[in-house]
């Protein structure tokens, strides 16, 4: 069987090209979505994904109804690839029913690891770059050396709650529990 998915972003939004269509490509049932396409998590889907058993078709009118990340699209159709359901996009011609279909769309899925290994390369060459200009990564310290020393004095004079000593010096638990680790490790040295 074939089944449906249209979606629209806002209640402003009209279905019915979407409808139409999903009907002319033959599907039985259609399920309705009100949401935008970059959540993951969709009433609509999941009803969706639970009314399609094996043998049936997934049909959308765009790909982009059905998500707007590539990586989300491909982790979707490898589900249902492995519960041997098909896929069709209309617009775009893809169905995985067909031998031509399967590899789009695993033409689709190899750019998409080649842009993430892209983008990780990128990534650490960047920071590789950074250090040797002697910067170091993540976010500045919250506060300064002084205040980091008295931060951690406090700590270890044990005159006051956890909680006092955060709010004297203005940071959460965790900072000032990496503040007394650093000075361990700067003892230590």
């Amino acid at each position: 069987m074939k089944i449906g998915y249209a979606r629209v972003s806002t209640q402003d939004q009209n279905l019915d090209l979407q409808r139409d269509a999903l009907k002319s490509a033959g599907c039985g049932r259609i399920v309705e979505d009100t949401a935008s396409g970059s959540k993951r998590d969709r009433s609509g889907l999941e009803r969706v994904r639970e009314q399609l058993r094996k043998g049936d078709v997934l049909v959308v009118w765009r790909l982009d109804r059905l998500g707007r990340s590539l990586r989300h699209l491909i982790e979707l159709m490898n589900d249902l690839e492995g519960e041997g359901i098909g896929f069709q996009s209309i617009q775009e011609a893809i169905d995985t029913t067909t031998s031509g279909g399967k590899l789009v769309f695993h033409i689709f899925g190899a750019l998409a690891e080649f842009e993430r290994n892209l983008i990780r390369e990128r990534t650490k060459a960047g920071l590789e770059a950074a250090r040797a200009r002697g910067r170091k990564g993540g976010r500045k310290k919250k506060l300064d050396q002084k205040k980091r020393a008295l931060a951690v004095q406090l700590y270890r004079a044990k005159e006051h709650t956890i909680p006092e000593i955060c709010q004297m010096v203005g940071v959460s638990k965790p900072t000032l529990y990496a503040y007394v680790e650093e000075a361990k490790k700067d003892m230590s040295t």
